[in-house]
């Protein structure tokens, strides 16, 4: 097992943050042609700088961009690899009469590769307007949502009639290749988010996974050695974590569950530095599945939800803190809220004011619990 880097502090976030009213009046204008692509970029990058100084204002050290030139958290990346194609988004007409547009699908149709760099430039802006001292982070969608949204027939039978090893392979490749293009840049700190995992921790997902003609007990463990296929090329000095999310669009969830069914393969096989679990309410469970934490791997603890504006009480957070610390080391311990509070562009019913609150919580908690780390 690889030497695990640290966390820039003892308290963090996920990433996303909830958009502008500027910034969704521009992309609307792009998408009807009233704007070009490089005003667009400008009015995202303004809301980029304007984002960067509200997280340094908070305290925070490690910065993102909001995921502010994005739409959804993992289709605007994935999309760009080669080899890979989103269906385009369709209204659907359910049972009761009402219509509703259901989401892009994604499909491997070819083989996966490294076609371009597709957050270097995303990043050279961040880190131009992050002060110094503190850590720019790049959010990216975890390598598994490739495969657990359709499965075996989400991808290509003529360019991969067998997935193993072959479309693992070249999707850790191509994620190697993105790695590798941004630490050249100067980035130190990546993080993937993952549905994947934590929907394995739901009875109804875990029977959608069968329906597909997949093992649920088995999935976990394949996506470890999945998982470890890309930090086997993550560049040295790198900061590699993971995001565990149940759902996030607009204040809802989609799976609930504890992580008992997936906590050895996620925490003990995969070798990442850390871990971004959801913990903000019952349907996440207890913290024993923690135990199976190794020594030198840290758990971000997610206890401070993003879904919604009621603020939780300083006391109550640390005596959680206190409770996950009977399964693991405090030291191995850090804190966060529990998702981002835009994985998509709609946003979380949630006031720009409760978002600060929140993160300020989360960054007095810490200190009071670990000192200024």
């Amino acid at each position: 097992m690889s030497q695990h880097a640290a966390l820039p502090a003892r308290y963090d976030h996920v990433g996303s943050f909830l958009r502008p009213q500027y910034l969704l009046e521009a992309r609307a204008q792009k998408a009807s042609g009233e704007i070009t692509p490089e005003q667009l970029r400008a009015v995202e990058d303004k809301a980029i700088t304007e984002i960067v100084k509200f997280q340094e204002d908070i305290g925070l050290k490690s910065i993102t961009d909001g995921e502010f030139r994005r739409t959804y958290f993992h289709i605007d990346f994935l999309d760009q690899l080669g080899g890979v194609k989103t269906d385009i988004p369709v209204t659907i007409r359910k049972p009761d009469g009402t219509e509703e547009l259901a989401p892009p699908v994604l499909r491997v149709i070819d083989k996966v590769r490294h076609a371009k760099d597709i957050q270097l430039a995303d990043f050279q802006y961040l880190k131009s307007q992050v002060s110094a001292g503190n850590t720019p982070k790049v959010t990216i969608p975890s390598p598994t949502m490739l495969h657990f949204r359709g499965g075996r027939a989400g991808i290509s039978k003529t360019a991969y009639p067998e997935l193993d090893p072959a479309f693992y392979d070249d999707v850790a490749k191509a994620y190697g290749d993105e790695l590798r293009s941004l630490a050249a840049a100067g980035c130190t700190y990546v993080q993937m988010d993952d549905t994947n995992l934590a929907y394995l921790c739901d009875e109804k997902m875990r029977e959608a996974a069968r329906q597909r003609g997949d093992d649920p007990n088995e999935l976990p463990h394949r996506y470890a050695a999945f998982i470890n296929k890309v930090v086997a090329q993550k560049p040295a000095g790198m900061l590699l974590a993971m995001h565990l999310c149940r759902g996030n669009f607009k204040s809802t969830h989609a799976a609930a569950g504890n992580y008992e069914p997936v906590a050895e393969a996620l925490l003990k096989e995969m070798d990442l530095d850390a871990y971004f679990m959801e913990y903000d309410d019952a349907r996440s469970g207890d913290f024993k599945p923690l135990r199976f934490l190794p020594k030198g791997k840290t758990v971000v603890l997610g206890l401070v939800t993003t879904k919604f504006g009621e603020m939780e009480d300083k006391d109550e957070l640390k005596r959680r803190i206190d409770d996950a610390a009977k399964y693991v080391p405090l030291e191995q311990l850090a804190l966060s809220p529990q998702c981002g509070f835009s994985s998509t562009v709609h946003g979380n019913n949630i006031a720009v004011e409760a978002q600060r609150a929140k993160l300020r919580l989360v960054v007095e908690t810490a200190q009071e619990v670990w000192g200024t780390r």
